[in-house]
Formats: C-alpha cells, structure tokens, sequence
C-alpha cells in the first residue's frame, strides 16, 4: 500500500519551526556521509520542461519533479521510498517546497546572522515570501519588519496578514533601499532577472538570504553585495555552479571566485563560521536542494502513519 497526501494533509502535518530542525538534522547527515543528493535535472521539450531532484535520508530515498508549462505554471510532487526499493508514499509538494524553502533560509539565519538581530527585511512579497519572513522571526528575536513589493496594495495586504501570523509589526516600505537600510536579516524572494539589492544598500553586520533566483540567466543582487560578504554559504556547490545567477554574475564581473563558497552543511557541522565578527555582512544562496525535500517527506510520512493522515491505494509497483 502506498499513502498518497494531499496538499491539505501537509498543511497539517508540517510547520516551519520544525523544518529548521529538520533541515539543521539532515546537514549533519550529508557532512557525516550518510545522506546524499544529486543537483537539479531540467530535461525540455518543445512547450515544457521537468525539474527533476534526488536525495536519498535516513534510509529512505526519493525525488521531486515539477513539470512547467508556461502559463499552466508547475505542479509539485515528491515520491519517497523505502530501503527495499518498495514505494511508501506520493506527496503533493507545493506547501511542502514552500516551507522547507523559507525553513532553509531559517536554518542559515540561525548559523549566520547576529545573534542580536531584532529588525527584518522581505523583499517580494508573494506566497514564497511569507514563510522566509516566518523563518527568520523563529530563528532570530526580530521585532520589527518591512517589506517591500511592486504592488502597493499587495504589499499592504501581504504585512497585515504577516503582522497576524508573527505578532509583530510588518510595515510596508516605500522601495527596496528604505526597507533594508536599518535591517539586521533581509530575505530576497522575488522573479526580477536583474538585481534589485545592492551592496550599497546594506549596513556592516547584515545577513542576507538571497533566495528567489535558481537560474543562470537571472540574479536578484548586485556584484557588490557578493564582494562584501565575507562569508557566502551555499547549499552544493555542483548544482550553485550551475544555477546560481547571483553568483555567475558576480564572476563574470571578477567580484567572486569558487574557492569562496562555504557549504552550509559545513558550518552546521562546526567546520565552518557562520560570521567571524558582528560587522560582517554574510549571505545565504539559496537554490533548493532534494535534501532538504526528502528530510520534510520523511516527518510528513511518519506523522501521517501516526495521525492516519493519508489515503493508502494499493498500486502494483
């Protein structure tokens, strides 16, 4: 029998907080060698193409693959098995991608950004940004919060439902310089192909979890930024190379080279810093890795087993 979970089920299942852990657990395992992951696969044909992403945990292994299809937009699903090979479960993964995406910028905060840290910054504001704001403010005591959009009303919208969710004031901002000038986190979360945050922008001491672009060709921060971190942490280093478009452009602009890159697995695991001083500006590139949907999987599979969550359809496979 195999336990198909819907988008619902996940909801219900999976929480911010807890994917930090999660994610913080399944570090550890791919830096002690017990855990692996391979980079994205885009396959394409004429009108669509498939993200295709493995990883295998805890003796469990599996993928997420979305297909996209402009304007149809993508449908995620992550297929976990089990070490005899035997399937256990189909999981729809769009709620599931959108947590485990901010939780990853939750986890980078806790390793990276002051300890002191008490003002964010959001910069998108669409249904990815909620939780990379949610997981900065369980990571750090953040008080206060701006956020900046292209939408005005979106964005006034977008900072009353958060200031609900975190209890704390989310204010919009009139533009992207004005919402992180004071911030001590700012998320970047957007579709912009060029750069909307700039080194400039920053004050000493920022982190920054640049996490909207996972393609070569676009990038959401400027050459300068990346020059001034003293610490850039990425998720695997095979699959930045490929698409990490804040990076790429950065090189080819001679502000960044490879041998910079820190694994965030590695400072996990105490063999890296996260920051060396408290005027260091650091910054977090995050693409997504299968690890870190596989990790969630493997909560959400076992909390539906416990709960009966699910629907068991016996398929011969």
């Amino acid at each position: 029998m195999i336990r198909f979970i819907t988008e619902e089920e996940v909801a219900a299942t999976l929480d911010v907080a807890t994917t930090i852990d999660l994610l913080e657990s399944a570090a550890r395992a791919l830096d002690a060698g017990t855990a692996s992951v391979t980079p994205r696969q885009r396959p394409a044909t004429t009108g669509v193409f498939m993200n295709l992403m493995g990883a295998g945990l805890d003796g469990r292994i599996g993928h997420k693959c979305y297909p996209i299809a402009r304007p149809h937009g993508a449908n995620f699903i992550v297929t976990l098995y089990g070490n005899d090979s035997k399937m256990l479960a189909l999981i729809q993964a769009n709620k599931l991608g959108q947590i485990r995406t901010g939780a990853a910028s939750g986890l980078a905060t806790r390793l990276m950004a002051r300890a002191d840290a008490s003002r964010a910054a959001i910069i998108g504001t669409g249904w990815q940004a909620r939780t990379q704001l949610e997981a900065v403010c369980k990571a750090r005591p953040i008080k206060h919060a701006f956020a900046a959009g292209r939408n005005a009303e979106h964005t006034q919208k977008f900072c009353t439902e958060m200031t609900a969710l975190l209890g704390i004031p989310v204010e919009p901002a009139a533009d992207v310089a004005s919402a992180v000038r004071d911030a001590d986190v700012v998320s970047v979360m957007t579709s912009a192909s060029e750069p909307l945050l700039f080194g400039s922008m920053l004050k000493p001491g920022t982190h920054v979890n640049a996490a909207g672009s996972n393609r070569a060709t676009s990038a959401e921060i400027d050459a300068d930024l990346v020059k001034r971190a003293g610490i850039v942490a990425i998720e695997l280093l095979a699959q930045a190379k490929v698409e990490s478009g804040d990076l790429l452009s950065a090189e080819k602009a001679g502000a960044w080279d490879w041998s910079r890159a820190v694994l965030l697995s590695d400072i996990v695991a105490g063999k890296a810093p996260g920051r060396t001083s408290d005027d260091q500006i650091t910054l977090f590139e995050s693409l997504g890795i299968a690890l870190w949907d596989i990790a969630a999987a493997n909560y959400i599979f076992d909390q539906c087993v416990k709960t009966g969550r699910g629907k068991e359809i016996d398929l011969p496979i």
